[in-house]
């Protein structure tokens, strides 16, 4: 089957900036898959509202970081709609581990970060890109972190995956042209439930409230926020590809 609408996939997007997105490219028209792994009800509910948008959707489990899991994905896409015009590599993980607790992080904790941040992304890329060249261009976004950058973050594992992200970023821009346009955001704090599930609640308020008094646009980053700068990179930016764009709210400038 073949649709006039656009196509896009999010992953991870049950919740959060993924859902975000999911529901931002639907407003836009884009028929959209929405991909979890263990959050049903939550991807159920996101599913709901982009179909109220008037677009089609496809509700589909799968794990990023196993290789067949993303084949299948892209090809259950080009299935249902003949085409894949954007995909989004929001799926994430990690583990909140004080960076100066060396002893807090394993090698397999390593392993499975990585699989999920840096591997799932890879390996989402490659199962759509022979697809997006056949629709004739195609926008991929990571959805990285200013732990990326900056080497501060939930965990040191994390900010490696994350760096390592930001680098494939650039390679991969340098293989797909000109057809596939690659591109990463690296968010700061957002307000999310993972954060809060991950912080605790009185760590996470209290670290947002100090954020907000110290970044210069005294504001912390939204699902919506996220979302904006996705859409900006697939709808526009034409001559733009490799690039990571920071989302932090000016945090890090410093100061």
């Amino acid at each position: 089957m073949s649709s006039s609408n656009k196509v896009a996939i999010v992953t991870g997007s049950a919740t959060g900036a993924g859902a975000g997105i999911a529901l931002a490219l639907a407003e836009k028209g884009y028929n959209v898959v929405i991909n979890y792994t263990r959050s049903l009800k939550e991807a159920e509910e996101t599913q709901k509202e982009c179909d109220a948008r008037g677009v089609e959707t496809l509700l589909y489990q799968a794990d990023v970081s196993k290789d067949e899991d993303c084949r299948a994905m892209a090809k259950a896409t080009m299935d249902k709609w003949g085409r894949i015009d954007a995909l989004v590599n929001n799926a994430g993980r990690t583990k909140f581990v004080a960076h100066n607790d060396l002893d807090g992080l394993s090698a397999q904790d390593f392993q499975d970060i990585y699989a999920v941040n840096t591997v799932g992304p890879f390996q989402m890329t490659r199962a759509v890109a022979p697809y997006m060249r056949e629709t004739g261009a195609g926008s991929v976004v990571m959805i990285s972190s200013v732990a990326g950058t900056h080497g501060v973050g939930s965990s040191i594992a994390y900010v490696a995956s994350k760096g390592g992200l930001n680098s494939m970023t650039k390679a991969l821009a340098r293989t797909l042209g000109p057809e596939i346009r690659v591109n990463a955001i690296c968010p700061g704090f957002i307000e999310t439930r993972w954060l809060l599930q991950g912080y605790g609640e009185a760590t996470y308020n209290n670290y947002k409230e100090n954020l907000i008094k110290k970044v210069p646009l005294k504001s912390v980053a939204t699902p919506e926020d996220i979302a904006d700068a996705a859409l900006w990179f697939i709808e526009g930016a034409r001559m733009i590809t490799g690039e990571t764009i920071i989302l932090d709210g000016g945090m890090h400038l410093g100061g």
